[in-house]
């Protein structure tokens, strides 16, 4: 059950459970109609994980939605055990008369999803500290390399991690947002960003991502699981 999965195996296991694979973990979110239900709806789902809930299991609870993550925090990876874990949260969410759902042509405000910041740098090591430092972050477990990225310790912030330049580029944003969003959401955001005034920069490493910025040229890029896996 603590077999670390492959991007591809992961998604392929929950994808028609209403779970998405993002960045190394499995997410999806619950709509309730209040925060009472909310708290209701994460009491269940802990319940249901029992002894597995604190090594495995994310809930972050809303008036609106409750949204859920499963991750062997030990493997800092999704596992076997994980799977299993999202179908017997489904099955449990299920029962109450509600779904969990990607938020995929659902009309949910948005998808699932999750937010990196990448800071592009000549020497990593000398800007790391300084990141770590000022937003209070500290180092992801079992990752704490002088170039490693840093993280929120409460969960509450993206990751922030380090693109080594070859060069100074004084013109150019050096600092720039990764959406990591499921693989079937995708095409949609990159055509909303586009018909918003935006502009493709590259595909040339899609679909593992796609880099887009706007009219002044900031970039972002939308990134997914997918051309990922050797």
């Amino acid at each position: 059950m603590d077999r670390i999965l492959t991007r591809q195996q992961a998604s392929d296991a929950v994808g028609d459970r209403g779970w998405r694979f993002l960045l190394g973990t499995l997410q999806t979110s619950v709509v309730v109609g209040s925060l009472a239900q909310a708290a209701e709806v994460a009491a269940r789902v802990i319940a249901v994980c029992g002894s597995d809930a604190d090594g495995h299991l994310r809930v972050d609870i809303r008036p609106e939605r409750v949204v859920l993550g499963l991750q062997s925090r030990a493997r800092e990876a999704v596992t076997a055990r994980d799977v299993d874990l999202a179908g017997r949260v489904s099955a449990a969410v299920r029962e109450v008369g509600l779904r969990t759902e990607p938020g995929i042509a659902s009309g949910a405000v948005r998808s699932v999803q999750l937010l990196e910041i990448a800071i592009d740098a000549l020497d990593i090591t000398a800007v790391r500290p300084f990141w770590k430092a000022v937003l209070g972050y500290t180092d992801e477990a079992g990752a704490g390399g002088p170039e490693d990225a840093v993280v929120d310790p409460v969960g509450q912030g993206p990751a922030v991690w380090f693109q080594q330049m070859d060069q100074p580029r004084p013109q150019r944003n050096r600092i720039h947002l990764d959406v990591c969003v499921p693989h079937d959401e995708a095409a949609r955001r990159i055509e909303a960003a586009l018909a918003a005034g935006g502009r493709l920069v590259s595909a040339a490493s899609a679909p593992a991502f796609w880099v887009l910025a706007d009219v002044e040229g900031n970039e972002v890029c939308v990134t997914t699981w997918q051309g990922r896996d050797a």
